[in-house]
């Protein structure tokens, strides 16, 4: 069965790092790109970062640009997201997507809380 395995949440302080890690399984990896979205309280779920399915191309939100780093690896079938310099309002909860470009399919990990607090 498809499944997005999603690890690396949990509470981080202001200014720190952490990473985020989908492992995909089920699906031809490689044929979809990949994207990280969040959700925080009270807001639209906004798109964080994708990657084309060789990793060509990335695309960042703007809030994001400088300090997150979208990767994936097409033999382990994984996505990650490096965030540095976290903020509070960085604080969401965050889910990898696949997204088969030719067909619009799409696939989305369960969440992974991060909260960025001193």
């Amino acid at each position: 069965q498809v499944q997005l395995v999603e690890s690396g949440g949990g509470l981080v302080q202001p200014g720190g790092s952490l990473t985020l890690s989908c492992v995909a399984s089920g699906f031809i990896f490689s044929l979809y790109a990949m994207s990280w979205y969040r959700q925080a309280p009270g807001n639209e779920r906004e798109l964080v970062a994708s990657i084309s399915r060789a990793g060509v191309v990335t695309n960042y939100a703007d809030s994001v640009k400088g300090r997150f780093t979208i990767s994936r690896d097409n033999v382990k079938t994984r996505v990650h997201l490096q965030m540095t310099r976290l903020r509070p309002e960085d604080t969401a909860v965050y889910d990898c997507n696949a997204r088969y470009v030719s067909w619009g399919r799409m696939y989305w990990g369960q969440g992974n809380q991060v909260t960025v607090s001193s």
